[in-house]
């Protein structure tokens, strides 16, 4: 019987990754890590660049959530010259947000996360995929999916030139006004998302949570830490993506700090392990105790289920029913059930479909007022936004001619590295028996981080100059017998056990 199993490539996420499933005598899991083999540079190939240009570098962290580092980036410019955005840009900014969030979160629910309920996670490979889902729910509804899409795509490309890679943030405001030939089509589609959120939503209640199996897979101890938890709220203590404080909550739903972007370092820290490239941040104040949960751990969630669980409540009618039938049916707050983010996230799609339909009727984002040009002399600057993956933090160094000399990335999904792996342990130790394997439960097993729609091509940033490694070396057994050791300054060694 083999004593090892090893997932690679892990699949429908943004990014790379593989799982390692390391089992006892007895065929039971002694150990599953969720290990991250790629790095990115951004961090240290900026330095040197003008910080203007920092919209459109960090854009290109990621092609499936660009306008999230995009926003953070503009947001830290702002903070970087001492300039506050126009009325009619922050509307402009937020319209933009908003597309970006209905877009991105629509695209994880049909076809990176929701094949493993629409279709089955036990289903067959070939199938459980968006063909599948389109097989399910059928081809109207498949064209539902992409009409919507395309056009929320379309209103991005409008506002902000390109959809991929913007154009569109400038400290104190955005490149132009508003397009508004756009205007009517933009009203248009803000009354259809909201109504695509709300057949969304019935979708999942008749497909999901009807289903006693998927519910109570949903509610299953496989699936369930309990941590803490972050999420940007507004003045209400409501969720909130654009501006606001960043809430942290305990277990129990309690209040245990509130930050501003400047004080971010005074929370947060970052852990490292040698055998993969994603940090693993933590509340400072409590310390790193490893990955475990519980009240003495640092360790924290981010993203849907946790901006829910942070907040009090919905700043819209609708998002805010749905918001109390999501915790009216899970048992209350908070919730500690991680597929509880495929529903969490779908309350988030109602809500940003409400908000671009407010912002569509305002006055202000028709404004040509889009640029405040009083601008101060750099420094330093922060800025934080919720991305669709979670609180994701810009910290930006510069000299009085605002060229940069240093920059710190948190990225969304370094807020639930350290989860996600506590995520891939716990699900392979409950389902894996015996050495019984089969596609179905390693797929019940990915689907422990699917839940987080992770991006891992944004999640390992940080570049020391030389690329790290280790390479353990074991004997026909298994039993370790070296390791070759790559450090950052690119020295190579062999330690002998």
């Amino acid at each position: 019987m083999s004593k090892r199993i090893t997932i690679d490539p892990i699949t429908r996420l943004e990014g790379h990754g593989k799982i390692e499933i390391f089992l006892n005598d007895a065929g039971d899991v002694e150990r599953a890590y969720l290990q991250i083999p790629e790095i990115r540079g951004f961090e240290k190939f900026v330095e040197g660049r003008p910080a203007e240009e920092m919209p459109q570098i960090t854009s290109r962290i990621c092609g499936v959530c660009p306008g999230a580092h995009h926003m953070a980036s503009t947001k830290t410019l702002d903070s970087l010259f001492g300039v506050q955005p126009t009325e009619a840009a922050r509307a402009i900014r937020e319209l933009y947000y908003h597309l970006h969030f209905f877009e991105d979160h629509i695209l994880h629910f049909y076809i990176l996360g929701g094949p493993d309920f629409i279709v089955g996670p036990d289903a067959d490979p070939a199938e459980r995929n968006i063909l599948g889902v389109i097989g399910k729910v059928g081809v109207e509804t498949g064209k539902k999916v992409i009409d919507i899409r395309k056009r929320a795509r379309h209103m991005v490309n409008e506002i902000a030139g390109k959809n991929v890679h913007p154009v569109l943030g400038l400290p104190g405001g955005v490149a132009k006004p508003f397009p508004g030939e756009q205007k009517e089509t933009l009203l248009a589609f803000a009354a259809d998302a909201v109504e695509f959120s709300r057949f969304t939503l019935d979708t999942f209640n008749s497909v999901v949570l009807e289903n006693k199996t998927y519910l109570d897979l949903i509610l299953s101890d496989t699936y369930l830490h309990k941590t803490y938890y972050m999420g940007m709220v507004d003045d209400h203590s409501n969720v909130e993506f654009y501006d606001g404080n960043v809430r942290v909550i305990d277990h129990d739903g309690i209040e245990v700090t509130q930050f501003t972007p400047p004080e971010y370092a005074n929370v947060i820290a970052e852990h490292v392990e040698p055998w993969s490239y994603i940090k693993f941040p933590f509340l400072k104040e409590i310390g790193w105790k490893g990955f475990v949960d519980g009240k003495d751990s640092g360790i924290y969630r981010v993203a849907p289920l946790a901006r829910l669980n942070a907040a009090e409540g919905m700043s819209t009618p609708l998002a805010q029913e749905e918001y109390e039938r999501y915790f009216s049916t899970l048992g209350g707050k908070p919730v500690h059930n991680t597929l509880a983010n495929h529903w969490a996230r779908l309350v988030e799609i109602l809500y940003s479909a409400e908000k671009i339909k407010l912002l569509s009727e305002s006055e202000e984002l028709y404004s040509p007022d889009v640029r405040n040009m009083d601008l101060q002399t750099p420094s330093e600057g922060f800025g934080i936004v919720e991305a669709p993956r979670g609180t994701l933090i810009h910290h930006y160094k510069t000299d009085e001619r605002g060229v940069m000399t240093g920059c710190n990335l948190i990225v969304a999904s370094l807020g639930n590295s350290a989860a996600m792996c506590m995520s891939i342990d716990r699900a392979a130790r409950s389902l894996i028996k015996g050495g019984e394997v089969n596609q179905g439960l390693l797929n019940m097993v990915e689907m422990a981080f699917r839940a987080y729609d992770p991006c891992f091509g944004c999640a390992t940033h940080s570049f020391p100059g030389k690329e790290s490694f280790q390479i353990h070396i074991t004997d026909p057994n298994g039993k370790l017998t070296g390791t070759v050791v790559r450090n950052g300054n690119g020295k190579i060694g062999i330690v002998k056990q």
